[in-house]
């Protein structure tokens, strides 16, 4: 059998990057990204894999704060909607919550989604129409996965209104602004998720979230169950 495998070392260092990576919020630092390292994130991203090879991402890089301030308001505003959803304890811990860094990041950078790339029919798209929106995730997770073993910060900013960002930032109506990423040097990466460390919520047990073969049956493969388990260990 012909071996495809990375080396040890290369293998733990991309299973690092998949399990430190943070969604940043409040550990940006002022210090620029270097041309360098924003191409390497950049060309990372742009290697994602997408169906049909539709390649239906762009990327907006956001450096004028005036620009930052109105995505902050858009930010603001919608915040003070979702903090209605919540009562109670909760939501005194929601509003204690920094969701955000947009502006104390020196880099935001939005990636977007053209849904008509690629013409009016691209290949294994005809029952799947929103592959092109789960084309331009893995080039998020890919930037974000490079960007954390570059060094750098990353903090989706999730809690705007679409169109609202899409009129701001000048996209064309065909073009839906898919991810608003915070980029930049940080003070740490968290030993976990902040929310898990706040107790807002917990990482859900792998275990729990197995299927075999069909949805309501359980796993029969004992060696597989074993190994997840001691990998957890």
């Amino acid at each position: 059998m012909t071996d495809h495998c990375f080396s040890d070392e290369q293998r733990a260092g991309l299973y690092r990057a998949i399990h430190e990576r943070r969604d940043v919020r409040s550990q940006f630092l002022p210090d620029p990204i270097s041309p360098d390292v924003l191409a390497r994130l950049l060309k990372a991203a742009h290697h994602a894999p997408s169906v049909g090879f539709m390649q239906p991402w762009d990327f907006v890089i956001i450096e004028r704060i005036e620009i930052k301030q109105a995505v902050k308001a858009l930010y603001d505003e919608a915040n003070a909607d979702a903090a209605g959803n919540y009562a109670g304890e909760q939501a005194t811990q929601y509003r204690r919550l920094k969701l955000e860094g947009i502006v104390d990041s020196p880099i935001n950078l939005c990636i977007t989604c053209d849904r008509q790339r690629g013409g009016p029919h691209v290949l294994g798209r005809n029952t799947m129409l929103d592959t092109d929106l789960f084309s331009t995730c893995l080039a998020v997770q890919n930037l974000w996965l490079a960007a954390r073993a570059e060094g750098i910060g990353v903090g989706w900013v999730s809690i705007v209104d679409p169109l609202k960002l899409a009129q701001t930032l000048g996209l064309p109506t065909h073009v839906y602004p898919l991810a608003y990423l915070c980029l930049g040097h940080v003070s740490e990466f968290l030993p976990k998720p902040e929310l898990e460390i706040t107790g807002w919520r917990s990482r859900l047990p792998l275990e729990q979230l197995l299927h075999g073969n069909t949805w309501d049956s359980g796993i029969d493969n004992e060696a597989l169950m074993a190994a997840i388990r001691n990998s957890q260990a």
